[in-house]
């Protein structure tokens, strides 16, 4: 089966995608559902030690990280699939890796390395801690990132403890920060002619994503805590009880302020000397919120939103996953793409880009790949014929 591109976007360059579990393969995701050639290179069956890394290979989780890409077998611990990988790499632009960064180097395919084969290769690397450094060879995860990255202490309720957030966070925005240092390098590549090393960590990816929190130490050293539902500079925004649920409703800023009182009836709130201004309400938010939910009570959630849309002040549902596919404006943006999968049955959901590109969209093309299911095609295509195929077989390097 030849490659059939997802979009026209990036079908003209070719990825070695070296990666496994989550933060390398969302970065890998982010090219493959844009068009690039994507070749999932994964060491052949009965090679890897206990479970596979990335969890079942037709659940949810890992058909949702791995659609839109070829799959390959290779056995990079033999010095003949490293000469095979490094044929490879001749002719691609991109290797993606998340290795530990010691082990690249002992595998004898490190940037440096690679650099020798393909000086315009861009070599894509996501750790726990960094390249360098002293936790550069400890083993990275999600939640470990989420702690000793400040998310954890944020999180939560006031005095609760710490709490991670309910998604892979860390993991998942190395990638994207990952696959967006690619596509730079390779923009540079149209200038200088030259490859580069493009590196981040989970632990720099999560300390990025503390945003205006990390900058209030950085700048005020201020350490911020627990706010729970309640924002931690905009007030009142928070979750706020109705007479069959909760919403949510940010009032940021004066203007918004004086339009959530009068749409709720609370001018007696906007008058009072102890919320008059965000520093008021700011001080006084613990007597605020009940005070607000007084004005709420009797009020469904479908009424108050009504009313608080149409005087402009933002606002919304609080949905169970369900209850996310099923609202309107979700069901008309259609965050999802369908492909046929022989394992997972015809017209498959696989959640879509967040992005548009009117003339180059992302599409739906490849359901993710059985373990080795495009070896020979690859390995055809990079030169190598059906003898020097089948003695790779023979010798267990594919």
């Amino acid at each position: 089966m030849p490659f059939r591109p997802a979009s026209k976007a990036l079908q003209r360059f070719t990825v070695l995608d070296l990666t496994r579990v989550r933060s390398g393969p969302t970065a890998v995701r982010q090219l493959a559902d844009w068009g690039a050639n994507v070749i999932k290179i994964e060491m052949p069956e009965g090679m890897e030690p206990g479970d596979a890394p990335g969890g079942p290979r037709h659940g949810s989780d890992f058909q949702n990280l791995h659609r839109n890409k070829r799959g390959m077998t290779l056995n990079l611990k033999s010095p003949e699939g490293v000469a095979i990988l490094k044929k490879l790499a001749e002719r691609a632009d991109v290797i993606v890796e998340n290795f530990r960064p010691d082990v690249k180097q002992r595998l004898g395919i490190d940037y440096d390395a690679m650099k020798q084969v393909n000086p315009r290769l861009i070599y894509a690397s996501i750790s726990g801690f960094g390249q360098d450094g002293p936790y550069r060879e400890r083993p990275g995860f999600d939640q470990i990132a989420q702690g000793m990255g400040g998310l954890m202490s944020i999180t939560g309720l006031p005095g609760q403890g710490p709490v991670r957030v309910g998604i892979p966070i860390a993991d998942l925005t190395a990638g994207i920060f990952c696959a967006q240092g690619i596509l730079l390098a390779l923009l540079e590549r149209e200038t200088s002619g030259e490859g580069q090393w493009v590196h981040t960590s989970l632990l720099q990816a999560q300390i990025f994503m503390l945003d205006f929190q990390a900058a209030r130490w950085l700048m005020d050293q201020d350490v911020p805590k627990q706010a729970g539902n309640n924002h931690p500079t905009s007030i009142p925004t928070g979750v706020f009880k109705t007479t069959d649920g909760y919403i949510n409703i940010a009032v940021t800023g004066q203007k918004i302020w004086e339009r959530f009182c009068k749409a709720i009836g609370a001018e007696d709130l906007l008058n009072h000397p102890d919320y008059a201004r965000a520093a008021d309400r700011s001080k006084n938010r613990d007597r605020l919120n009940p005070a607000i939910e007084a004005k709420l009570a009797g009020m469904t959630s479908a009424a108050l939103i009504d009313k608080l849309n149409a005087a402009g002040v933002p606002c919304g549902r609080i949905y169970k996953m369900d209850e996310v596919f099923a609202d309107p404006q979700v069901e008309h943006l259609k965050p999802y793409v369908e492909i046929d999968s022989p394992v997972r049955g015809a017209g498959t959901k696989f959640l879509g880009q967040p992005m548009t590109l009117t003339r180059t969209p992302a599409t739906g093309q490849l359901p993710p790949p059985e373990v080795g299911q495009h070896t020979d095609e690859i390995l055809a295509e990079f030169g190598y014929d059906t003898t020097a195929i089948a003695g790779f077989r023979q010798r267990g390097i594919v």
